[in-house]
């Protein structure tokens, strides 16, 4: 049986969009009524967004449906946010996300190093048997999916089955943000010093656990440098260092994966993967790692539980 996989999609795309003839009898899909549009009056949700995003960090978050945002899944079923959704996650994703990194790196950081530019989609998307959570094109745009079943404590219907789906949320913004500090400043070689042999393009049909025994924290980490990086950093951080040391210390097989991978060798992996995030940080944007995860995963914790 095939297992469904969370996973997100880093995209660069550039889209050709070619505007109907006058004598067309249908209109454009974006200007049906209801769904939204390119105007609208602005209201309580679109005022709470101005005040607490784009004017003090000049983030901008789209919530009426646009298909053209999400170009690369035009064949999907998709549905926009609930409106009562949008200020409660994106009120949530501020505080695990935002204020975490402005506290430990200061607000002109911040301002200077971060997508401008925020997507809802109120439905997941599935391809290939997973379930994209997210994704981003050019570092400026980041597109959350799966809005419409988000719910924290305090939240009309919440259960703490539900903090999968928030956890997960949180992921992609922290994979998502990973991805633009690398690509403002590379992460050194070293990180992928001793995982390069194993990364393949073959990551969908790798199992969690066979991904761990050969040292990589999820399956989508094991796809290449880039993405192994962003979901060492991103799992790290929301779930905090002892789920990640408890991880590492549940490596344990005798003999070797298909890739000659002992789990004395995976654990090492991990471990080595680590350090160098925790070094990247410091050194780099002068950020301490593990006081960003520990603020961070307090402020998940206290809207979960």
């Amino acid at each position: 049986m095939k297992i469904i996989k969370s996973v997100l999609f880093a995209i660069a795309v550039s889209v050709l969009v070619t505007s109907c003839k006058k004598e067309d009898p249908l209109g454009s899909v974006d200007n049906i009524p209801g769904l939204g549009g390119d105007a609208w009056a602005a209201g309580p949700i679109d005022k709470w967004i101005s005040d607490s995003l784009t004017t003090p960090y000049n983030i901008a978050v789209k919530y009426k449906w646009d298909q053209f945002e999400i170009s690369n899944f035009l064949d999907k079923t998709l549905v926009p946010p609930k409106e009562e959704q949008v200020i409660p996650v994106m009120s949530a994703i501020k505080k695990v996300w935002v204020t975490s990194y402005i506290a430990e790196a200061g607000l002109p950081f911040f301002k200077r190093i971060s997508p401008k530019f925020l997507v809802l989609v109120g439905s997941p998307i599935f391809i290939r048997g997973a379930i994209v959570e997210g994704f981003a094109e050019g570092g400026r745009k980041v597109v959350l999916t799966n809005i419409n079943n988000f719910r924290i404590k305090g939240m009309p219907g919440y259960t703490v089955a539900d903090t999968s789906v928030v956890l997960r949320t949180f992921h992609v913004i922290h994979h998502e943000y990973a991805h633009i500090l690398d690509q403002n400043i590379q992460v050194p070689v070293d990180f992928s010093a001793t995982s390069a042999s194993s990364y393949t393009s073959d990551w969908l049909n790798i199992t969690d656990q066979e991904a761990l025994n050969d040292g990589f924290i999820t399956p989508y980490a094991q796809s290449d440098k880039a993405e192994d990086f962003a979901e060492m950093v991103a799992l790290m951080v929301v779930h905090g260092k002892p789920w990640f040391d408890n991880l590492v210390k549940s490596i344990n097989y005798s003999g070797t994966t298909p890739n000659g991978t002992t789990a004395e060798r995976a654990r090492a992996r991990l471990r080595q993967k680590e350090a160098v995030v925790v070094s990247y940080f410091k050194q780099a944007w002068n950020i301490n790692f593990y006081g960003l995860q520990a603020r961070t995963k307090f402020t998940i914790n206290s809207l979960l539980f």
